[in-house]
């Protein structure tokens, strides 16, 4: 049997904080942090008492875990080897964290709009609908870098989905600064570096730093 993850909109609502992991849902008034306001529980009685220090740092993990859609080993092997790197270039830990889990192609793909959370975007690549720089890709792990250009494979821009995407939301969509996307050719080219400001994470990263450092 696979690992059973929790359901996304708990993981949200214990996180207390809206981590847009189920896409477009997330920004109705049907996301259950609206309608549901408050930790999981029965009838909302379980309300947050004051977390240890343990407790806090475990929390931030669990946010910037989930909203990068990251299992557990995975996203201590990133933290643990830039906490390596840092240490022996001297550079900034968190801004390279961010950079580097921001490069990751399933996350490319969801900030380039052909995805509507990154758990879909992994789904998409997994399945093999996009190209690297005119090559077949399935590993949503493959960390992109300046030049590195995306495309939906032509065969899959006739799917519904993508189809859907250019009528409804692609030409609307505005990715971040270090991505150019062309709409008509569904193609998306890296011409930066992502930023810590710009990413705007959902946790206090130095809290998962010495999460991982005892």
């Amino acid at each position: 049997m696979g690992i059973r993850r929790p359901a996304k909109c708990k993981i949200c609502r214990r996180a207390g904080k809206k981590l847009f992991l189920k896409g477009e849902k997330c920004l109705t008034q049907k996301c259950p942090m609206v309608t549901k306001p408050y930790p999981p529980g029965i009838r909302g009685k379980r309300r947050r008492g004051g977390l240890s220090e343990y407790g806090r740092e475990l929390m931030e993990k669990q946010k910037l875990k989930h909203w990068y859609n990251l299992q557990e080993g995975q996203f201590k092997k990133y933290v643990k080897e830039v906490l390596e790197e840092s240490r022996k270039k001297g550079e900034d830990a968190t801004q390279a964290l961010i950079k580097r889990l921001e490069s990751r192609l399933d996350n490319v793909v969801f900030r380039l709009g052909f995805a509507d959370s990154r758990a879909q975007a992994r789904q998409l690549v997994t399945h093999g609908h996009f190209l690297l720089n005119g090559k077949p890709v399935n590993i949503p792990s493959i960390e992109l870098r300046k030049g590195d250009v995306v495309q939906v494979k032509p065969s899959s821009q006739k799917k519904t989905i993508f189809k859907n995407k250019v009528l409804l939301k692609l030409k609307k969509h505005q990715p971040p600064s270090w991505l150019k996307l062309d709409v008509d050719k569904m193609r998306g080219e890296v011409i930066g570096v992502p930023s810590l400001e710009e990413a705007s994470p959902p946790a206090e990263i130095s809290s998962i730093f010495e999460f991982y450092s005892k």
